[in-house]
């Protein structure tokens, strides 16, 4: 059963999560006592892909893929996994990849099991365990078929060097173009910040903060931690902050290994989409607010004094370690 991942990646890096998935790949194909392949698309070095466990690369060189296209990017992992005769496929949790995994699923005839937490319980059968209902519980899935796709849920296994060397090999698929009869004339994308899909810590805001004018603290904040900024749907639906850093149920899920909830009150969607996150933080004047009820950490009080005296601390942390 040889292992296909895809690597995703951006502006010529490998986004964190193709890491990961690179990790939990070699340690599943050890089990296996097979191999690990990686599917890149326009990725011009591969060398780092090896030093996670990848024994080879098929790198994928198409100005078509430069802008993500579900329908399209499928079709490539498809005709990979046919290439490698790889039995299992593993993907990541991200909005793109959840787009795909599905179609590859599809058009494999393979089972799908989606937000996998942990190593496979079994190979033989072929258990895993997920998360489910909104990330309040667990279950053990079952695939049955003859190929599997799975997708990992972000930082659920974490980065592990193998230090080892990957080959790398020129893959040229065949692409549909009426996949590609959709035009996108804009992307958006943030430069020179933390990505809230590749983030270890989140900092998020909410209508607790009064206004866009008062960001500039979390910003702080974030800056020290090297975190990712994010803020509940209220504060996008006002337009306080992009649409981009909206986190939750209804925006983008959150798996962080620490999460900061600076005045959200925690309404139960957001809850659900950030529920996945290892520590959650909560700072609100409300001690009722239903998010004191998750967290793992809370602090009753004016969020306009207490963040920046956190980081003042930390700043004084990190000069002093």
């Amino acid at each position: 059963m040889s292992v296909l991942i895809y690597a995703e990646s951006a502006e010529g890096k490998f986004k964190k999560v193709a890491l990961e998935l690179a990790s939990y790949a070699k340690k599943v194909a050890e089990s296996l006592g097979t191999t690990v392949t990686a599917l890149t698309v326009n990725m011009t070095d591969t060398s780092e892909l090896g030093k996670y466990g990848v024994d080879k690369v098929l790198k994928i060189s198409n100005d078509k893929l430069n802008t993500f296209n579900a329908k399209a990017y499928a079709d490539a992992i498809k005709q990979a996994v046919e290439k490698e005769s790889a039995k299992l496929v593993i993907l990541s949790s991200t909005t793109d990849s959840l787009y795909t995994a599905p179609s590859v699923a599809v058009a494999l005839n393979a089972g799908f099991a989606s937000n996998v937490v942990a190593l496979p319980i079994s190979t033989s059968p072929f258990v895993v365990k997920r998360n489910a209902f909104s990330n309040k519980g667990f279950n053990q899935t079952e695939i049955t078929t003859d190929v599997k796709v799975i997708a990992l849920a972000k930082n659920s296994y974490g980065l592990k060097e193998a230090q080892g060397a990957a080959t790398a090999e020129d893959f040229s698929p065949s692409l549909n173009d009426a996949d590609f009869s959709l035009k996108v004339e804009n992307v958006e994308k943030m430069s020179g910040k933390v990505t809230i899909a590749d983030a270890d810590i989140v900092v998020s805001g909410g209508r607790g903060l009064k206004g866009p004018e008062n960001w500039k603290m979390l910003e702080d904040l974030a800056e020290v931690l090297g975190a990712a900024l994010a803020c509940s749907k209220p504060v996008s639906d006002l337009g306080w902050r992009s649409h981009e850093e909206h986190v939750g149920q209804t925006g983008k899920p959150v798996s962080a290994n620490l999460y900061i909830a600076v005045g959200i009150s925690g309404a139960i969607q957001h809850i659900a989409g950030i529920n996945a996150s290892k520590v959650k933080v909560v700072i609100n004047t409300d001690a009722e607010a239903p998010f004191f009820k998750v967290a793992d950490y809370g602090i009753v009080g004016d969020a306009f004094q207490v963040v920046p005296q956190l980081v003042e601390k930390l700043k004084e942390f990190k000069t002093n370690n």
